[in-house]
């Protein structure tokens, strides 16, 4: 069981921001960004590289989530950034399909 399942249980606490009933936001304990929050599908799936067809509806309600936030953040207009990392060298650390949503400052390409 990873950490984010733990977090969907509510086994432990988690900042969140947004919820339905496919989709959870929660700040990112580390946080890289001045807002750096966290969405995950609520049904796991190891990464985008795991997904199937089936699975489309529920990636496009995570992205439209995650813009959602960014409105309700009031980081729409200055922009943001939405990253998922896949696997070990795409610099996954949990094996949970992710996104992060990085915003309130400046973000340069291609990052450090």
């Amino acid at each position: 069981m990873t950490i984010f399942q733990k977090i969907i249980d509510r086994e432990i606490p988690a900042d969140i921001v947004y919820e339905d009933d496919q989709v959870l936001a929660f700040r990112d304990i580390a946080p890289q960004a001045p807002v750096h929050i966290v969405l995950i599908p609520k049904r796991p799936i190891v990464s985008v590289a795991h997904a199937a067809p089936d699975d489309a509806l529920l990636l496009g309600r995570l992205l439209l989530a995650a813009a959602q936030v960014a409105r309700e953040l009031g980081v729409d207009g200055a922009g943001y950034r939405l990253v998922t990392n896949v696997g070990q060298h795409g610099g996954q650390s949990v094996f949970h399909l992710h996104v992060h949503l990085l915003a309130g400052r400046p973000l340069h390409w291609p990052p450090g």
